[in-house]
């Protein structure tokens, strides 16, 4: 009597080396995310150009971004003059030592530079920088 032999079966693998490549790759983007290398949100700006610049003593920033159509954003969210003057008291309530860095387009209109000014101020907040990069 003659008796078939099935074939040896394979036994499934998985495979860890793609598995590993895609966790290295999580690594380092989350890395480059937390280090704020890649820019997480806003506007696109070109800041204008400064010879001198100085470090900021305070303990939190508030950016507002001024973009080139005179959009206004403040963590990444649209604001009108009158929205952001809300939100500033409302951050103002919060954090006791804040400053205001103003991001503007190199190609914005000044005049909604003194806008935002203006409303930083009309919140209390004295303390308002500029950014800019070196030359």
């Amino acid at each position: 009597m003659f008796v078939w032999q099935d074939p040896p079966r394979r036994k499934a693998r998985i495979e860890i080396i793609p598995m590993i490549d895609v966790m290295m790759f999580l690594l380092v983007f989350f890395v480059l995310i937390s280090m704020n290398v890649i820019p997480a949100m806003g506007l696109k700006t070109r800041l204008p150009g400064s010879t001198q610049s100085s470090a900021l003593d305070r303990t939190y920033h508030a950016v507002i971004i001024i973009g080139e159509g005179g959009r206004i954003q403040l963590d990444g969210k649209d604001y009108s003059l009158h929205s952001l003057a809300q939100r500033l008291d409302d951050l103002e309530k919060q954090h006791k030592q804040m400053d205001v860095v103003v991001d503007g387009d190199k190609d914005s209109i000044l005049q909604n530079l003194i806008n935002v000014m203006d409303v930083v101020k009309g919140s209390g907040i004295s303390a308002i920088s500029i950014a800019a990069k070196k030359k």
